[in-house]
C-alpha cells in the first residue's frame, strides 16, 4: 500500500513593523531630515568634544593679530582683542547646546506635567491649568526675562561675593553659573506652555480610548494609568514639537544674549558674539557672519529634522 503524499502550505508571517522602525524608514526617505539630521550631530559632537579639539584657547589673546582676516591659522580671522573666531564659536556651540538641551528638558518636564494633569482629571485642575498657560503665554518672552534677571542677578551675586569673603572658595568667583542658571529658569518658565497645551490636546483623545476604560476596570489607580498608558502614547507629537524647540531655545539664547540678559562675556555665546560683530561689521564682516551663519544652520536643520519627524510618525503621511 502506497503512501498518500500531504501536500503543506507553509506561510512565512513577516515580524511586525514597530511604529519607530517605520518612522525610520520614513526620515530615512526624507532628505531635508536627514540633512537636518546630518547637521544637529555635527553640532552635538561640536559641542561635546569641540573644545577639546580647537587649535586656540577661546579666551587666549594675541594682540598682534588684533581682528585679522580669516586665514590658514585663523579659520574665520580674529576679534578685537585678538582672541580665535573660531574657537570662540565652536565653545559657543557649547553653550547654545546646554541652554537648548537643559531649557526644553525642564519646560517639556513642566508642560508634560501639567498637561497630562489637565486632560486626564478635567475640571477644576483644566481650568486652573489653561488659565496660567494663557498668562503666561501672554506676558512678553523678553519683560519676563529682564525683570528675572534684573530683580535676581545683583542679590545672588552679592551673596556669592559674600560666601567667597567668607570661604576663599574659589567658586564663588564663578558668576557665570549665575548668568545660566538665570537664563535656564527664566526660558523655562516661557517655553513651557505649549508643550502643556499639545499634551492636553492628546490625553483629551486618549483618556477615551478602550484600553482607557479597561485598564480603570482592572482597578489600576490614574497616576499608573497616566504613566503606563496615556503618557507613552502622547509622546510622537511631541518628540516632534521637542526637536523644533531645541531650535527655537538656540535662538532665543542667542537673542537674550545680544540683548545683554543672558549668557555675558567673556562666556563665548552667538547672541553676543553677533551683538560684537554688529558694532563693526562694515569694517570686519567676518565677526558677525561667522557666528550668525552658524546659528542660522543650527536653526534650519533644527527645523528640517522637526518636519521630518512630523511627516515620519505621522500614519496618515505617505509611504
Amino acid at each position: 500500500m502506497s503512501a498518500i503524499p500531504l501536500s503543506t502550505t507553509e506561510t512565512v508571517e513577516e515580524p511586525p513593523v514597530s511604529l519607530w522602525r517605520d518612522a525610520w524608514h520614513r526620515l530615512r526617505r526624507n532628505k531635508l531630515a536627514v540633512f537636518g539630521l546630518i547637521v544637529v550631530l555635527i553640532l552635538a559632537f561640536t559641542a561635546i568634544f569641540g573644545p577639546y579639539l580647537t587649535p586656540y584657547d577661546y579666551l587666549s589673546q594675541d594682540l598682534n593679530a588684533r581682528n585679522a582676516l580669516p586665514s590658514m591659522s585663523h579659520f574665520f580671522g580674529t576679534d578685537d582683542l585678538g582672541r580665535d573666531v573660531f574657537s570662540r564659536v565652536v565653545f559657543g556651540t557649547r553653550t547654545a547646546f546646554l541652554v537648548a538641551v537643559i531649557v526644553t528638558f525642564f519646560a517639556v518636564l513642566i508642560g508634560l506635567t501639567l498637561g497630562a494633569v489637565a486632560g486626564f482629571f478635567g475640571n477644576p485642575f483644566d481650568r486652573a491649568i489653561m488659565w496660567l498657560t494663557d498668562v503666561t503665554m501672554s506676558v512678553p518672552n523678553l519683560l519676563l526675562v529682564v525683570v528675572i534677571n534684573a530683580s535676581l542677578k545683583s542679590p545672588i551675586t552679592r551673596w556669592m561675593e559674600a560666601r567667597y569673603l567668607e570661604t576663599l572658595n574659589p567658586f564663588y568667583r564663578q558668576t557665570i553659573w549665575v548668568d545660566f542658571i538665570l537664563v535656564f529658569g527664566s526660558m523655562a518658565l516661557i517655553s513651557w506652555p505649549p508643550y502643556a497645551r499639545l499634551v492636553r490636546a492628546q490625553v483629551l483623545s486618549i483618556r477615551s480610548r478602550p484600553y482607557i476604560t479597561a485598564a480603570q476596570a482592572l482597578g489600576l489607580s490614574n497616576w499608573v494609568i497616566i504613566k503606563r498608558y496615556v503618557v507613552p502614547n502622547a509622546l510622537g507629537p511631541l518628540i516632534v514639537s521637542v526637536s523644533a524647540g531645541l531650535g527655537t531655545a538656540m535662538v532665543l539664547e542667542s537673542a537674550f544674549s545680544f540683548l545683554g540678559v543672558g549668557v555675558n562675556p567673556p562666556t563665548p555665546s552667538w547672541g553676543n558674539m553677533i551683538s560684537d560683530g554688529l558694532r563693526v561689521w562694515q569694517h570686519y564682516p567676518h565677526l558677525l557672519a561667522a557666528p550668525a551663519a552658524v546659528l542660522g544652520l543650527a536653526s534650519v536643520a533644527f527645523s528640517f529634522l522637526g518636519d521630518g519627524l512630523n511627516d515620519a510618525l505621522n500614519p496618515r503621511g505617505s509611504k
